[in-house]
């Protein structure tokens, strides 16, 4: 009983603090995560290097979009937030993917 209400309370917690950061920051800190993840992963070796250059090339395809978004007016609109999040969940399943697929470089 007491472990499901610690993990609510967590649960409530962590949705109540991404809720607060502004989307802009949150787009940003994700776009870092995903960055931390490739490199991590050619680091251990679960990343081959076209893996690496792939996964490279589709973060740069999301700062391209993010950069001319905000270059055609005050910040970003709700479509092209939601477009960018999109493109970080299929970003960030890919690196997952990716990772996890028993392809390493050793």
């Amino acid at each position: 009983m007491r472990t499901k209400f610690l993990f609510a309370a967590i649960a409530l917690g962590v949705g109540t603090l991404a809720s607060a950061m502004p989307a802009e920051a949150r787009i940003n800190q994700r776009q870092g995560n995903q960055q931390h993840r490739i490199w991590h992963g050619v680091g251990t070796g679960e990343l081959t290097a076209r893996e690496a250059y792939r996964l490279e090339r589709q973060q740069a395809h999301i700062a391209r979009y993010e950069r001319r978004s905000r270059a055609d007016g005050p910040g970003l609109t709700g479509r092209e937030r939601y477009r960018l999040e999109r493109m970080q969940d299929r970003a960030s399943r890919n690196i997952y993917r990716q990772r996890h697929d028993r392809q390493d470089r050793w």
